[in-house]
C-alpha cells in the first residue's frame, strides 16, 4: 500500500531558477557561462538553483565523452559547483557530470546537490539511459559510454524535499511516484532533451509529473546546436503543482526563476487527495 509523505520541513515561500545553456567540447568555457548565469541568479535572490544536464560538457561523439569523463575524487566540475555554492551562498542541483567508474570504460551520469556551505548533500545516479534510434537516423547510445544507477535518491533541503531525475527518466513515471512516496514536494529534472522529441513531449511530460504528483517541477534544458551537429529543444520550465507553467526561458542561453510556495503542494494534495486513493 502507499505510504503517506512524511511532512516537508520548508515553512515559506522562496524563488528558484533554472538555468538554460548550449554546452559544447570546451570545459572552461562552459564553465564559465555557467557562472555568469548562476551570478545573475543570485543577483535576483534565487536561493535554488538547478542547472541543466551535461553543463559542463557535451562533445561530438561518444568516445569524445569517454575521454572527458571525470575523475570522482577530483571532478573539475564537481569542485566548480561546490565553489559556486559557497561564494553565491546558493543550493545548486548540478544537473549532471560524467564520473569516471574506477577500472571500467565507462561513466556514471551523477547529479549533485550541495548546500550554501559547500557541502555535498545528495548524488543521483541516472537510472534510465537514452537508447533510442528517432526519425531521420538520429541514433542516442547512452548505454555505450554510462552505467546506470539504480536508486531513486531524495534530499531534504531547507525548501521541502528535492526528488532527483536526469532527461530521460522523465518518460517513467513510476520513478516519480517512488519519489513523492518518499516525500517528495519538489521534482528536478535536468536535461539535455531532444529537439526532435522536445517540441511534441517536453511540457506535456513535465506538466504531467507536476499534476499526477502535486509537485513543483524544475527542468532546466539545454538548448541550441551543439559539436556534431546535436540539436537540443531548450524551453527550460518551471511548472506548480497544479500543472500550469510559471516561468520559461526564451530560446538560447539563459534563466527563469520563479516563487516556489511549500503551501500550494499541500493545497493541492489536500484538495484532490489522490496521493492517498492509490491502491496500488
Amino acid at each position: 500500500m502507499p505510504t503517506q509523505e512524511p511532512p516537508s520541513i520548508a515553512t515559506r515561500p522562496f524563488l528558484a531558477a533554472v538555468v538554460q545553456l548550449c554546452s559544447g567540447a570546451d570545459r572552461a568555457a562552459n564553465l564559465e557561462t555557467t557562472t555568469h548565469l548562476l551570478e545573475r541568479a543570485a543577483a535576483r535572490g534565487a536561493e535554488l538553483v538547478v542547472l541543466p544536464e551535461n553543463f559542463s560538457f557535451m562533445g561530438k561523439t561518444e568516445e569524445k565523452k569517454r575521454r572527458h569523463h571525470e575523475d570522482p575524487e577530483a571532478s573539475p566540475s564537481l569542485r566548480f559547483l561546490l565553489d559556486c555554492a559557497r561564494r553565491l551562498h546558493l543550493w545548486i542541483v548540478g544537473g549532471s557530470i560524467p564520473l569516471r567508474i574506477p577500472g571500467g570504460e565507462t561513466c556514471t551520469s551523477s547529479c549533485f546537490v550541495v548546500d550554501p556551505t559547500g557541502e555535498i548533500r545528495a548524488r543521483y545516479d541516472k537510472i534510465h539511459l537514452f537508447d533510442v534510434t528517432l526519425g531521420g537516423g538520429e541514433p542516442y547510445r547512452e548505454s555505450a559510454v554510462i552505467t546506470p544507477g539504480h536508486v531513486p535518491v531524495t534530499v531534504a533541503t531547507p525548501f521541502g524535499v528535492l526528488g532527483l531525475s536526469i532527461c530521460y527518466d522523465l518518460r517513467f513515471p513510476e520513478l516519480y511516484r517512488h519519489l513523492v512516496s518518499a516525500g517528495a514536494t519538489i521534482l528536478t529534472v535536468p536535461s539535455a532533451f531532444t529537439l526532435t522529441t522536445g517540441k511534441d513531449h517536453w511540457e506535456v511530460l513535465l506538466r504531467a509529473r507536476a499534476v499526477e504528483n502535486f509537485a513543483f517541477v524544475l527542468a532546466p534544458n539545454q538548448g541550441g546546436i551543439h559539436p556534431g551537429g546535436r540539436r537540443t529543444y531548450g524551453h527550460s520550465l518551471i511548472v506548480d503543482p497544479w500543472g500550469s507553467v510559471i516561468a520559461r526561458c526564451a530560446d538560447g542561453v539563459g534563466l527563469a526563476l520563479a516563487e516556489v510556495d511549500p503551501a500550494r503542494v499541500h493545497a493541492c494534495r489536500e484538495q484532490i487527495p489522490c496521493l492517498t486513493h492509490r491502491v496500488l
